[in-house]
């Protein structure tokens, strides 16, 4: 792994809230810290109510985690786009975090119950 890029298991329950529902309640979340940056917490697809999310067309890229596809949710009060993100296919190093998806705490409040 990237010498500055840790991921270990999250301590206890999260769960992810938007527009008055809860779209994932998990005790099997990743937190991924890179260097100085807040913490990221990355939930299993398998905990997150993918029915509420669809696909962006927008792409990012990482040179430590690989190219990122973004996801919008579609929230009783609207669209809320890019809220969320997840690396597909990322690099050998950060490989935990394939079959997850981290979302932005600005956009979705994402929290430790």
């Amino acid at each position: 792994m990237s010498e500055h890029i840790k991921i270990h298991k999250a301590p206890g329950t999260w769960t992810v809230r938007a527009g008055g529902a809860v779209l994932v309640e998990s005790a099997n979340a990743l937190e991924l810290v890179e260097g100085g940056m807040p913490p990221v917490i990355y939930f299993p697809r398998s905990d997150i109510g993918m029915a509420f999310l669809e696909p962006s067309e927008t792409r990012s890229h990482c040179p430590h985690k690989g190219d990122a596809s973004y996801y919008s949710i579609q929230a009783k009060s609207g669209l809320i786009p890019d809220a969320g993100w997840s690396y597909e296919s990322p690099k050998d190093a950060v490989a935990r975090i394939r079959d997850h998806i981290a979302f932005f705490p600005d956009k979705v409040t994402v929290e430790q119950l």
